[in-house]
């Protein structure tokens, strides 16, 4: 199914030179921001200097540190009174980064959105209850928006109160949902609890996931769990939010709208580009924005393309499942580590459960690391043989795939915390 086929199949000559043109147009609106302005003016750089997509290697990287340094208003590229909505990040750490929208910029994000939506099998008639936060962050109100733009139903149900959640699927028959994994693999502990079976009590044929990394097998669990179809999604509020790429049919990783965003795979020690198929940090100029764009930011994410056209048709490259970011790596015992990585592991062995938290603290002068991990109860009922078992299973899984041997403790099915936002997976008692 398409929402835009002519753009979406779009011949790639015809793409990269819709690419130029817009980029022309995006060094020219933004040449009125006090940031770039500045910048483009010590560079020598206007729009009529921009002859091929090589010429935007002439822009330096932009990072979330240039963003927050120059707030509130250093990247704002319209006068504010044709500003009708801003998102921030929450700016725990300092200023937030701050994104700045027009009524076309919603309207561009909006139409982006039901493009992803209608490729996964959306359409008019479905019920999509949208179990993301709203406010200031972008996730929940960037798929509002674009499922009423398909015309679908929309539950704004907001995160959190797995009872009501499940209430409004009964009541009201949904069909598509947008939530993050580790709540819906909370949420299964909920219908059980309550007696329901989320394959044959709901509705349910789509979930759209997103806002955490997760492993191929998180997924999975999600469709046996549920019986439908889970897609993955990537987006960040710097490029609007959700809708910047999203998996079609093929599940073959997801397409990078590109008459939208310049995307740039690069090294993120030498930031020099890498090739397709190779692993590299995601870097994104915007194209379609008026209010805030944004040249060549530093996402941190780590994926790689894939070189091959996908089967789908669509000719929007596609970049493969994040990693994880390159802030969010571990180094422990002088071994680089993802989160995803110890997930991926777990997830492989049908006995453990739904949740997992790594814990690191100092054995001695060392980095160690605990994974305490909850297991089915019928393992549990299966004595300390079986438990041992499984431990060492898992400890051997673990060693070969991070590279070094990490303590591992079972833990009885909801001993562990958990929340209805993006999973805490990771906890770090060093400083302690």
């Amino acid at each position: 199914m398409f929402w835009e086929k002519e753009i979406e199949t779009m011949p790639v000559p015809e793409l990269r030179a819709m690419q130029v043109g817009r980029l022309r147009e995006m060094v020219d609106r933004a040449a009125r921001t006090p940031y770039y302005g500045e910048l483009f003016g010590r560079l020598g750089l206007s729009a009529g200097r921009i002859k091929s997509l090589d010429d935007l290697k002439r822009i330096p990287f932009t990072t979330k540190e240039d963003l927050r340094g120059h707030f509130p208003y250093g990247f704002l590229a319209t006068p504010s009174e044709d500003v009708v909505r801003m998102h921030s990040s929450s700016g725990t750490t300092g200023n937030p980064t701050v994104v700045y929208h027009t009524r076309r910029d919603l309207d561009m994000w909006a139409n982006l959105v039901a493009r992803c939506m209608v490729m996964t099998g959306v359409h008019k008639g479905d019920v999509f209850q949208n179990m993301m936060g709203y406010g200031l962050f972008t996730g929940g109100i960037g798929l509002h928006y674009g499922a009423e733009k398909v015309g679908v139903m929309v539950i704004p149900a907001g995160a959190g109160n797995s009872k009501r959640q499940i209430w409004l699927m009964r009541n009201f028959g949904t069909t598509v949902v947008h939530i993050i994994p580790s709540y819906a693999l909370k949420l299964a502990t909920v219908f059980e609890a309550e007696d329901v079976d989320p394959k044959k009590d709901v509705k349910l044929r789509i979930a759209l996931i997103g806002a955490e990394p997760h492993s191929e097998a998180i997924r999975r669990r999600i469709e046996e769990i549920y019986a439908l179809d889970a897609f993955n999604s990537y987006g960040l509020s710097e490029m609007n939010g959700p809708g910047v790429a999203f998996e079609c049919p093929e599940k073959k990783g997801m397409h990078v709208w590109e008459d939208s965003y310049i995307l740039e795979v690069i090294d993120p020690e030498t930031l020099e580009p890498v090739p397709d198929g190779e692993e590299g940090e995601l870097v994104f100029t915007t194209l379609n924005r008026e209010a805030m764009p944004i040249f060549r930011y530093r996402t941190r994410d780590l994926a790689f393309v894939y070189p091959e056209p996908c089967a789908c048709g669509r000719t929007h490259r596609r970049i493969a499942r994040i990693k994880g970011r390159t802030d969010d790596m571990l180094i422990i015992k002088g071994v680089n580590v993802f989160p995803v990585q110890v997930e991926r592991t777990l997830m492989a062995f049908p006995e453990v459960g739904n949740n997992y938290v790594i814990v690191l603290e100092k054995v001695g002068p060392m980095d160690g690391m605990i994974v305490r991990i909850e297991v089915r109860n019928e393992i549990l009922q299966g004595g300390i043989r079986h438990l041992d078992d499984l431990r060492r299973r898992i400890v051997r899984a673990l060693s070969d795939e991070i590279l070094f041997t990490p303590k591992v403790e079972l833990v009885e099915p909801g001993s562990l915390p958990t929340t209805e936002g993006k999973a805490v997976r990771v906890i770090d008692r060093r400083a302690e």
